[in-house]
């Protein structure tokens, strides 16, 4: 049983996955994940915050019939996501009087995804609120945070927002609340580079709607509960406002040497340049940790050798990941290494279009490097450590 008490009357009876490694078939999950659900019992009606990935509803479920839960008003859906509205249906059968309650454009999502009938939804405004009783909620539409039907739920009284993927993060843990600063700020950010990073924009907009509410918790759809809010609220303003840092990511893969020669003496005449590096070995790296770079990076320099006069599939997909993520890049390049001809430097630029980057010329040579190929190394390390410098990078 996973149940925990928030407040009187406020429960947390959603579920702890502490083995899944892998969410929607992409994300990298080391730390496993929880799919949480909040029960509020007003002085007059009960509602259900978000339900649990259908995989794990039979914990829902053993939850609410230990607090002895035989009626149910509304079940609040945040989101269409199946890993926070896939239980519905069950919830349904077992308390059909229950109304769902969500945004217009979510019903028709759940509709399609779901194949609720119409009957059962009680669609809200923006800032509409519901009473319990003696508790009031206020559902906060927040399109594309990450998805557009999204809203949040603020329960006046005691001052909660149960923010759905909004602040959240991919963390089993058994206790309720945040326990290790460091671990919560990196599980959040990954998140956030995975996740909500190409919707920067639209995140500054929906923080801004948020600031004159009064908040003493939030509760998240994913990870533990912040009872200070302050610090989640810290990091997500300075990951969607903040200029990018004095730092080169450089994802990049080798097949026989040429190519890892060149990032080794690339990295290194970008630190004696005063430039922070970020290197990841795509063969093996943790596409989550490179979601987390990019939050921060001002450059990237993907280095990729030749595959059948191409770049190689994995550098590829690096430049995919980052040009659907969209961060806040300024300046890209390529470096490498081809045997007999190459379209790897025009495959990587054609694949970073979503990026509002310049691009720097690259350094793409025939076999293995020689003196006048470091060279042009060195000359691309002065171009970046410039560039950060004029622009204020720190």
């Amino acid at each position: 049983m996973n149940r925990l008490d928030i407040k009187p009357g406020i429960d947390a009876v959603g579920a702890i996955d502490w083995d899944r490694r892998l969410f929607d078939s992409l994300i990298p999950t080391p730390d496993g994940t929880s799919y949480n659900s909040y029960l509020i019992r007003g002085s007059q009606k009960k509602a259900l915050v978000d339900t649990v990935d259908p995989a794990m509803d039979y914990v829902l479920i053993n939850n609410l019939d230990q607090l002895k839960i035989d009626q149910l008003d509304y079940i609040i859906c945040n989101h269409a996501e199946q890993d926070h509205s896939g239980s519905i249906p069950m919830m349904l059968e077992l308390y059909p009087e229950a109304k769902v309650v969500c945004t217009p454009k979510c019903k028709g999502m759940l509709i399609d995804l779901l194949h609720l009938d119409e009957s059962v939804f009680l669609t809200v405004n923006d800032k509409e609120t519901l009473s319990l009783g003696d508790r009031t909620l206020e559902f906060i539409h927040a399109p594309w945070v990450h998805w557009p039907e999204t809203m949040v739920t603020y329960l006046r009284e005691d001052k909660i927002l149960f923010s759905c993927d909004f602040f959240g993060a991919h963390l089993a843990q058994s206790a309720l609340y945040v326990q290790d600063g460091e671990i919560i700020y990196e599980s959040a950010k990954r998140y956030f580079g995975e996740i909500m990073l190409p919707f920067r924009v639209n995140i500054q907009k929906n923080l801004e709607k948020l600031k004159d509410y009064k908040i003493d918790i939030i509760a998240p759809s994913h990870g533990p509960v912040h009872n200070k809010p302050e610090y989640i609220l810290n990091a997500y303003h300075s990951w969607v406002y903040d200029e990018p840092k004095n730092i080169v990511l450089l994802p990049y893969v080798s097949m026989h040497g040429s190519t890892k020669d060149m990032v080794n003496y690339f990295v290194e005449a970008l630190i004696q340049r005063g430039v922070n590096v970020k290197q990841f070995d795509l063969a093996v790296t943790d596409l989550g940790k490179l979601a987390i770079a990019l939050v921060d990076a001002a450059t990237l320099v993907v280095g990729t050798c030749t595959v059948l006069g191409g770049a190689h599939p994995f550098a590829a997909s690096a430049a995919f990941l980052a040009n659907a993520l969209r961060p806040n890049l300024k300046f890209a390049s390529i470096i490498g290494s081809y045997g007999w001809g190459s379209k790897a430097v025009e495959q990587i630029t054609g694949a970073l279009t979503n990026l509002k980057v310049e691009v720097l010329e690259p350094v793409y040579i025939k076999g293995h490097p020689h003196e006048e190929d470091f060279k042009a190394l060195d000359r691309l390390a002065d171009t970046i450590a410039q560039k950060h410098r004029q622009n204020g990078y720190k």
